[in-house]
């Protein structure tokens, strides 16, 4: 991957045209990262906030592009308990391994892996995260009951975000 304003440009319509709100490109001893803020007017804009080349011509640079309106969603009510993950009451959440598309079930017309109340085992499928075009399963890394649901079906998902949340005890 070079590092030229063809790439930073492509990078900045990506993320200008999705949910992503940061992603970081490493190729070998390059990197690149662009993040979306929130700028006066409530749009959104994509920056380049570092980008590091081989040493031989190590540099940062930062561009910006105007972003289509992004509007706040309120709040859902499907927010884990406590505002915590649920830690205060001794569940754990199951999180994101990646940036993707959540998907409930294996196809449209499946029935969802687990729903409220039902019981996962570790390494139980629990959802798909498609990446890149891949679908990858999602296996639960606790035991126990699952008590909320956190992500609706189809939307896009954040590396660590919370999925669910499972009671061990349950």
């Amino acid at each position: 991957m070079d590092i030229d304003l063809k790439t930073i440009r492509e990078l900045l319509a990506v993320v200008s045209n999705t949910d992503i709100t940061e992603l970081t490109i490493e190729s070998g001893d390059q990197r690149i990262t662009v993040k979306k803020s929130s700028a006066a007017g409530g749009a959104s804009q994509p920056s380049v906030i570092e980008a590091l080349v081989p040493a031989a011509a190590a540099h940062r640079a930062t561009a910006t592009a105007a972003a289509p309106e992004v509007k706040a969603e309120p709040a859902k009510e499907s927010a884990p308990p406590a505002g915590d993950n649920g830690a205060s009451n001794g569940y754990v959440p199951i999180t994101s391994p990646m940036v993707g598309t959540f998907y409930r079930a294996a196809s449209p017309t499946a029935a969802p892996f687990v729903n409220i109340g039902d019981r996962v085992n570790v390494g139980q499928t629990v959802c798909i995260i498609e990446a890149m075009k891949l679908m990858n399963d999602m296996p639960s890394e606790v035991a126990g009951k699952i008590v909320k649901v956190l992500v609706d079906n189809g939307t896009t998902v954040e590396y660590g975000q919370s999925l669910f949340i499972v009671d061990p005890k349950g």
